[in-house]
């Protein structure tokens, strides 16, 4: 038997973007919804959906945590943290452009960003690295290769163990597969969803003179 949605709908009435209160670069709503987003969402509403797409043309997406944005002069970029073996991270290697996505249900809002990802300094990482629990440091060495194959999660627990017994008087090291990513920003794509599916779509796109901003069709 299917899973039908399709009687499932809501009205979408919390917010709206007009043209005219639009700031001319796109950090500053950037900004405004991601507080707002930290302030009233339930949830990590930090966490965000990549999207990547390597030589094989086949997308892939997944769910992660945002750890930095950072506005530059003409830029913004956004930082996160990964396995370098992972799927993502072969997926960035052969293809280096990458979309990210935040969305907030109960504020009826959604940020697309769209650009190019570069690795971040090995000397950048390790100070993330260890600014993280101890347990979670841990766990990215357990987690190598990243989605490999395991018979048990007894395998984990015991490899888990034994690394605590190994580093439990010692700074544990930053793996060598490990690391940041830096999403170079080109395109922000604003959406706020609005009654009668008659939603607001607000784009700033990157050009070598500023940020242009066109309003989509729903």
């Amino acid at each position: 038997m299917s899973i039908d949605f399709s009687g499932k709908r809501l009205s979408y009435e919390k917010g709206e973007l007009d043209e005219s209160d639009l700031p001319t670069t796109p950090y500053p709503l950037l900004q405004r919804w991601v507080s707002e987003a930290l302030d009233t969402y339930q949830g990590e509403a930090y966490a965000f959906s990549l999207a990547t797409c390597g030589a094989d043309n086949k997308p892939s997406v997944r769910t992660l945590l945002m750890r930095e944005i950072v506005p530059n002069a003409d830029n913004i970029q956004l930082v996160f943290y990964s396995n370098y073996d992972s799927q993502k991270g072969q997926d960035l290697v052969e293809n280096p452009n990458a979309e990210a996505l935040f969305f907030w249900a109960s504020l009826e809002q959604q940020i697309r960003l769209t650009g190019t990802v570069s690795r971040l300094s090995r000397e950048q990482s390790a100070q993330y690295f260890h600014s993280r629990p101890t347990d979670s440091q841990l766990a990215a060495w357990v987690s190598e290769p990243q989605s490999g194959r395991v018979p048990s999660r007894d395998i984990m627990n015991e490899k888990f163990a034994q690394l605590a017994k190994q580093y439990q008087n010692s700074e544990i090291p930053l793996p060598d597969y490990w690391g940041g990513y830096q999403l170079s920003v080109e395109k922000i794509e604003f959406w706020q969803g609005r009654a009668n599916r008659m939603h607001d779509r607000i784009v700033y796109q990157k050009t070598d003179n500023g940020w242009q901003i066109q309003r989509l069709l729903p």
